[in-house]
């Protein structure tokens, strides 16, 4: 008996250690979302985004050009510029863009966020 419930306590902690450890972090209130690296959202911004936006201007192509929009006061659905609006806008799509929440992970769109601040 003494051996059972032993054997059930350790199961109860791995099961709750490993769900624990599964989940992600990055989606709590408060967590800063993760660093992204512009380098590597350049190139992820050249093979989803650039075929509709400009990142060396702000003269439209299909969308508008994206230079400098870090510095804008609204995006072109008029929601304010910051990192979570740009973020949402590009989950989401709108105003002709599509949506990318299935087609870039987390840390490409941190990544592609970095690359448009650095634009």
């Amino acid at each position: 008996m003494k051996k059972s419930l032993i054997a059930i306590t350790c199961m109860g902690l791995m099961l709750s250690t490993g769900a624990l450890m599964g989940q992600d972090k990055g989606k709590g209130k408060g967590k800063a979302a993760p660093a992204g690296d512009a380098a590597k959202g350049k190139e992820l911004f050249e093979a989803n985004c650039g075929v509709c936006h400009n990142a060396d201007s702000e003269e439209r192509k299909m969308g508008p050009g994206l230079k400098g929009v870090s510095k804008h006061a609204k995006l072109a659905n008029d929601a304010p510029v910051n990192d979570a609006n740009i973020t949402k806008f590009v989950n989401e799509g709108g105003n002709g863009m599509p949506p990318f929440a299935d087609l870039l992970t987390g840390a490409e769109k941190a990544n592609i966020l970095a690359y448009l601040k650095s634009l």
